[in-house]
């Protein structure tokens, strides 16, 4: 039986040949309120009036990347 960093080499051997690669991402944890705190300060201090605008252009953006791929 293979040793778990022999199916680890494989399994990466397999991917590779599939045109695949790993990607290994270190994200903040959302559930930690070392995080959380930080984030909602932020949030609090958004301006609506800038985000409703990002929002809208976010939208034409994504309607028109739509349109684009028909």
């Amino acid at each position: 039986m293979a040793t778990t960093a022999e199916r680890k080499k494989l399994m990466r051997a397999q991917r590779r040949a599939r045109g695949l690669r790993e990607l290994r991402l270190v994200v903040p944890d959302a559930r930690s309120q070392t995080v959380r705190r930080p984030v909602a300060t932020q949030v609090a201090r958004l301006d609506r009036r800038s985000e409703t605008d990002a929002l809208k252009w976010i939208e034409a953006v994504s309607t028109f990347d739509a349109d684009a791929a028909r």
